[in-house]
């Protein structure tokens, strides 16, 4: 039998493979790859056009306070689009919602090649998701991290969360590089520079056409599950309800569409919420549209140069998920969550303040290499604390207030900016960032999953009636 085992070479390599993350993607069902390579497109896209978003609104003569209110509005604006959608998704259609919303994409991509009107823009960039910070807002996160939780078993799902973050920011940042080359080879053979951002816009519209078409690609596994109705007993149901037999009421046709969530899962969902808010307000004061905004301005780099920074500053973002997928095996998602951002909240905090290039520079990487390591472990711990048919609702809602909380940070930041304060912006983010990763870990650190919680369940189920068989056959035997 010795002899069938694999060489120790091989055993290895398959260890390492397992530590990555790369046997659960292989392993896993072809809606799981699709909505991975969806969120690489979308993202890629986003990259894009957050690198011009901000110097494109200034070169149509805006000043630096109007465009932190259109970042602001876009934000609002997307968050009242994601709450309906989320919430109706799982009835409507999860397929249904991510093939609208890359039309969306589309429509908006193509006002924005073709509009300079400031109310024109900012309708576009809430109704088709123009990312002020690079990062998701609108619908497709929620869902599709419901989706994938729904695809994916207890075991695996960290790896997959991993890897589709990891995705994701790959795909922003090559969309962030491919956008600063694109945008100066054209300045450099004559295009201006209104001109040349609304060939980026284009080509955001035309990304929108392959996301529709990948939406469309997904099964019918990607749908939720409809919840079992209790069959109704006419002799039984009187004597288990004490002798009221009447049925519960119906729910309306609108009503029927939203989902119902436990009152345990509440109470999670408000600290959640809470604590959530804290760290979106702090990355609304630092998106990315600010911080390329602020290198452009302060030390005059160009967007060629812009575009390789945040390049490496993502990859090396998208690298250290996998290390962080491998952290949340051994101590947890909730430390993992905290140990890993604690760092780059500080980076952040001291990005502002240094006169010289480089050093600004070390603090961006610095930032960079545990920056997105919570976005994983949080995103699994979030799928295990909620029942199965609440995650995309609960989800959605939670993305709802980020962006709500999120929302404000822009238009402060352009005051500041305005006033020569941009420093301060990232002092405060990263105060309050550190904060939550305090408060996640003073709250959640010995929060129980709802599969540790039914496991609990069963083992006490079984010792009880272990317990009474015990004393049923002690009982027959003082009888005997």
């Amino acid at each position: 039998m010795a002899d069938d085992a694999p060489p120790k070479p091989v055993r290895f390599l398959v260890r390492v493979l397992e530590e990555l993350g790369l046997v659960s993607i292989y392993k896993s069902p072809i809606d799981t790859k699709l909505l991975c390579i969806q969120r690489f497109v979308r993202l890629f896209a986003y990259g894009g056009s957050t690198l011009i978003l901000a110097s494109y609104l200034s070169d149509l003569g805006h000043p630096d306070h109007k465009i932190g209110l259109f970042m602001t509005l876009t934000l609002v604006g997307d968050v009242a689009i994601s709450f309906v959608l989320t919430l109706v998704a799982d009835a409507l259609g999860r397929k249904a919602i991510l093939a609208l919303g890359a039309a969306l994409m589309t429509a908006s991509g193509i006002v924005f090649g073709l509009s300079g009107n400031y109310w024109s823009l900012l309708a576009a960039a809430i109704f088709g998701v123009i990312s002020p910070s690079g990062n998701e807002i609108g619908p497709f996160r929620a869902i599709e991290e419901s989706t994938l939780a729904h695809l994916t078993p207890a075991a695996s799902r960290g790896d997959i969360f991993a890897w589709y973050s990891l995705i994701g920011t790959a795909g922003t940042a090559f969309g962030v590089m491919t956008c600063g080359w694109v945008v100066h080879h054209l300045r450099s053979n004559g295009w201006d520079s209104i001109r040349a951002d609304r060939l980026i816009f284009f080509a955001y519209a035309g990304i929108g056409v392959i996301k529709f078409l990948l939406a469309c690609a997904l099964s019918q596994a990607v749908e939720a599950e409809a919840k079992t109705k209790p069959k109704s007993d006419t002799e039984t149901t009187p004597l288990l309800t004490g002798g009221d037999s009447t049925e519960p009421k119906k729910k309306g046709r609108i009503s029927s569409l939203l989902p119902s969530i436990s009152k345990e899962s509440k109470g999670i969902v408000v600290n959640l919420c809470i604590l959530f808010a804290l760290d979106a307000f702090a990355s609304g004061l630092a998106p990315l549209s600010w911080v390329v905004y602020f290198f452009k301005r302060k030390f005059g780099l160009q967007e060629g140069q812009l575009g390789s920074i945040f390049f490496t500053t993502s990859i090396i973002s998208a690298a250290s998920m996998l290390v962080a997928s491998s952290i949340a095996k051994r101590i947890g998602n909730v430390k993992t969550m905290v140990f890993t951002h604690l760092p780059s909240a500080i980076s952040l905090a001291l990005i502002g303040i240094p006169s010289n290039v480089g050093a600004a520079l070390f603090f961006l990487v610095l930032r960079s290499c545990s920056q997105s390591m919570d976005v994983a472990p949080r995103s699994a711990f979030l799928a295990a604390v909620v029942l199965p048919h609440e995650r995309t609702a609960v989800m959605g809602t939670i993305n709802v207030v980020k962006t709500s909380a999120q929302s404000l940070g822009p238009l402060i930041t352009g005051i500041l900016a305005g006033k020569n304060l941009f420093w301060v912006a990232f002092v405060i983010a990263g105060t309050l960032k550190a904060t939550y990763d305090l408060g996640m870990l003073a709250v959640f650190a010995g929060h129980k999953t709802q599969e540790e919680r039914l496991a609990e369940q069963q083992v006490a189920a079984h010792g009880e009636e272990g317990r009474v068989t015990a004393g049923n056959d002690h009982a027959s035997g003082h009888q005997s």
